[in-house]
């Protein structure tokens, strides 16, 4: 009788230990690390306004605009890195964005200088070549308030970092009144800001297309930086392939080598779950 009860005690202490093992390992696997990598091509027209240091033999210094176009600067292209990545576990998430873009020997990108004097128009034709190079990382932490099959939202805050530089060399056929007859300046500039904003997605009907949309807002070293992102994706068993608009800005006040950038322009990507 004795040895009928104590294995009676030891099955249920086993049954009992397989329950909590079982309740572990499923609570484990619920909050286990998912993860997603998303190479991206960002399609954007550039848009600047800036300050520069006087340049050789001038006692005032220019405020240069400069535009340039997809179409413009992947002729001059010399590297580029667009890269989003993703690591989630349950409703938090760690998210960063990295961009890098290498501009180089591009002509008439510079459309106007500014000054005391006056603002002068950059002929088409002039002898000017700048370059521009541009670091942007972003890395933020989530937390996922709705999370549902049709609808996701996630409120987040983070920061957000910029390396700009900018070189512009010039040689016209006689002297401005801004700018001697050649000469070169080079500016940079390393904002960095703090940011919150809010990512979205809502589900297309019962079928595997969805709308993305990203936003945020932020100062710190700039005096505002917001960015909006929209567009439509569609989901694979791997992933989603996303197709968006993304335009980012940022302003400086008091003037910086940058007063103001915007880049703005299509975007397309996939995103890889792992």
């Amino acid at each position: 009788m004795t040895a009928r009860v104590n294995r009676t005690r030891t099955l249920a202490r086993q049954l009992v230990a397989a329950a909590a093992i079982t309740s572990l390992a499923g609570a484990t696997h619920a909050a286990d690390w998912n993860f997603s990598i998303t190479p991206y091509l960002w399609l954007p027209n550039i848009e600047a306004n800036g300050s520069t240091d006087s340049p050789p033999d001038t006692d005032d210094g220019g405020e240069p605009a400069y535009e340039v176009g997809p179409a413009e600067w992947l002729d001059n292209l010399n590297m580029v890195l667009m890269l989003a990545g993703e690591a989630r576990r349950d409703r938090w998430s760690v998210r960063t964005d990295v961009i890098y873009l290498d501009l180089g020997n591009e002509r008439a990108a510079v459309k106007s200088i500014s000054g005391p004097g006056g603002e002068i128009e950059i002929p088409v034709n002039a002898g000017t070549s700048s370059s521009f190079e541009a670091l942007e990382v972003q890395a933020t932490l989530g937390y996922w308030v709705v999370d549902e099959p049709g609808v996701s939202v996630e409120l987040f805050g983070g920061v957000r970092y910029f390396d700009i530089s900018f070189e512009l060399d010039w040689e016209f056929d006689g002297p401005l009144d801004l700018l001697p007859q050649s000469g070169s300046v080079e500016q940079s500039t390393k904002p960095l800001d703090a940011i919150v904003g809010t990512n979205a997605r809502f589900a297309l009907g019962n079928g595997k297309w969805f709308v993305p949309l990203h936003a945020d807002v932020g100062a710190g070293d700039s005096s505002l930086t917001w960015q909006l992102t929209a567009g439509v994706g569609y989901s694979f068993s791997w992933g989603d392939l996303l197709f968006v608009y993304r335009h980012l800005e940022l302003e400086h006040d008091p003037v910086d080598v940058v007063e103001s950038m915007a880049l703005s322009g299509p975007a397309i990507g996939a995103s890889f779950r792992f």
